[in-house]
């Protein structure tokens, strides 16, 4: 089987399909939103804001419903459990090994999925947000040097519900009653304003991916976001 451009091959999508569809369907219902803002071709980058260890599984549902394979970038561990390993491999995750060197190499992997014409579902935090009230925090600039780099588009992302079906820190998923994962496409983050890869600019892009997606999920959750970001 040959590969096609920025997705896996027919038959490991196909495994994933029948896992994650059914298992996406029983824990949660739907209040999906705004998918038409997802381009359906080309390199893209969704960004988007981190509240469980859940919402990977449940945004990759609505991103391939939405047209789009979602090239994950997960924590290097997993890539070293047997079977598991082996799994997300084939299925074009990229291993991250945060706070070495090689964190690197996983932007360099990120970037040519781009350009093969991926879509790179990006949590630009880093983690789990840390924030009392589940607002996102301070983001890594690693979005957008890539964005920068190669005039991929970022689509912003927020979604709600994920963290009632498994809150940060917790093992046990709360099945009933039935949440509601909601999701909200944005528009693409204007990055014209900047010039170039340096500390500034990728400051200042950061930010402006940041507010997007913060302002996404103020508009899902019916509240005003709080005027400071937490540091992530």
């Amino acid at each position: 089987m040959s590969r096609r451009a920025g997705r896996p091959t027919r038959f490991w999508e196909g495994v994933a399909i029948v896992i994650v569809k059914p298992l996406s369907l029983l824990l949660v219902k739907r209040d999906w939103r705004r998918g038409d803002l997802i381009p359906r071709r080309g390199g893209v980058i969704v960004a988007a804001n981190h509240l469980s260890w859940t919402d990977p599984v449940l945004l990759s549902h609505y991103l391939h419903v939405n047209g789009r394979w979602p090239v994950i970038l997960a924590k290097a561990g997993l890539f070293r459990v047997p079977v598991l390993g082996y799994l997300v491999r084939a299925l074009l995750a990229i291993p991250v090994e945060r706070g070495s060197a090689s964190a690197t190499e996983s932007l360099a992997v990120a970037e040519q999925r781009l350009r093969d014409g991926g879509c790179v579902l990006f949590y630009p935090e880093g983690t789990i947000t840390r924030d009392p009230d589940l607002w996102p925090m301070t983001g890594k600039t690693g979005v957008a040097r890539l964005a920068l780099t190669t005039g991929a588009q970022v689509i912003p992302i927020a979604h709600w519900g994920a963290q009632e079906l498994l809150p940060y820190g917790q093992t046990k998923i709360r099945l009933f009653p039935r949440k509601t994962f909601r999701v909200l496409a944005g528009p693409p983050v204007d990055l014209s304003r900047h010039q170039g890869v340096g500390p500034e600019a990728l400051r200042e892009a950061t930010a402006d991916i940041m507010a997007a997606i913060t302002a996404q999920l103020a508009e899902l959750r019916g509240e005003k976001a709080p005027d400071v970001r937490a540091n992530g």
